[in-house]
């Protein structure tokens, strides 16, 4: 099979179209034939060894060369054969996940336990676009935001891939949506259901008089003090992301997180698709505000398989609206 392969760290082109052994699944995983894939930060940060902390962290990057060889997070496709173990899964099944690599090439071997079926109304490009980035939204608002209808949610950084499902599932979930993006994305945001959209490179958003339940923080472009200020006493901050850096950002903001969250008396935390102790029945959830379409996946480029380096370099200069999707 082809697959894109990476021996050290660097830039898109250390990535190399090689040809490789198709893997053969446990026992108890599926070898799935890789249709589509989307590209996520998680591939670029993996690709570039970036931020250099993270290489010195317990369970982060490695220090030298690449932990995992094939990218990829985001798989949607069809089975192929199955491990003895398996019983939910036959081969010509349509199924999606999300992984910890492996799916910029044209077959993984999933295990059973992370592997859903793919939601019935959607291509394969449009149930790549899903699983962690939306995967990601919920665990930030429904497990560690504890939102509730009725309660205002403050989103920054909503035009993003996490973003575009945040504020869906927000507002499907009852809530009050604001939406922060720059001024190009008002509109989409809009369109996805927010009430309120501020555009960043005119309004601090920090100094509206309005305080929320809950501050989803995608995009990290205040720190965490002052982010604090928009909620309310109880109010809930979650951390998914923060500017990129070659140093130690994101990891910095994500970390200062932690650090206030023990003194801080709002609820502080951070969400992570990778640590999903339940990701199945997380995305059988998804699927179920996708068939019925109060979340729809907003897809900004579709590029072909033996285009992932250009992909990746697409997403690294982080102005995305949506996913960017690979056909494979």
């Amino acid at each position: 099979m082809k697959a894109f392969v990476s021996r050290s760290y660097g830039p898109p082109d250390v990535l190399t179209l090689t040809e490789i052994p198709v893997p053969v699944p446990r026992d108890d995983e599926v070898l799935v034939r890789v249709r589509a894939s989307s590209v996520n930060p998680y591939d670029w940060h993996n690709m570039r060894g970036e931020p250099y902390l993270a290489r010195l962290m317990p369970g982060g990057l490695a220090l030298r060369t690449p932990k995992i060889t094939i990218l990829g997070a985001d798989i949607s496709g069809q089975v192929e054969s199955v491990g003895r173990n398996v019983t939910e899964f036959r081969p010509g099944d349509d199924v999606f996940a999300v992984i910890s690599g492996g799916g910029f090439a044209e077959y993984v071997c999933v295990r059973e336990s992370d592997l859903a079926p793919k939601p019935e109304n959607l291509s394969y490009e449009e149930a790549a676009a899903v699983p962690m980035a939306a995967n990601t939204a919920l665990l930030a608002l429904r497990d560690e935001g504890h939102i509730l209808p009725g309660q205002r949610v403050l989103i920054n950084g909503a035009s993003g891939g996490v973003g575009t499902f945040a504020v869906q599932l927000a507002r499907a979930l009852g809530t009050e949506v604001t939406g922060v993006c720059s001024a190009r994305n008002v509109d989409l945001v809009h369109s996805l259901g927010a009430t309120k959209v501020i555009d960043y490179t005119t309004q601090d958003f920090t100094r509206e008089t309005q305080r929320y339940d809950l501050f989803l923080d995608i995009a990290g472009s205040r720190p965490v003090s002052v982010a604090r200020r928009t909620l309310r006493p109880k109010g809930a901050y979650v951390v998914v992301g923060g500017l990129p850096g070659r140093w130690i950002q994101p990891m910095g903001h994500v970390l200062s997180a932690l650090a206030a969250s023990r003194f801080a008396g709002q609820r502080i935390s951070v969400a992570d698709a990778l640590k999903c102790p339940s990701p199945k029945e997380n995305l059988r959830t998804l699927s179920a505000f996708l068939n019925d379409k109060r979340v729809v996946p907003i897809i900004d480029r579709h590029y072909p398989f033996e285009e992932i380096p250009r992909a990746i370099g697409y997403l690294e200069e982080g102005h995305t609206p949506g996913k960017v999707v690979i056909s494979v």
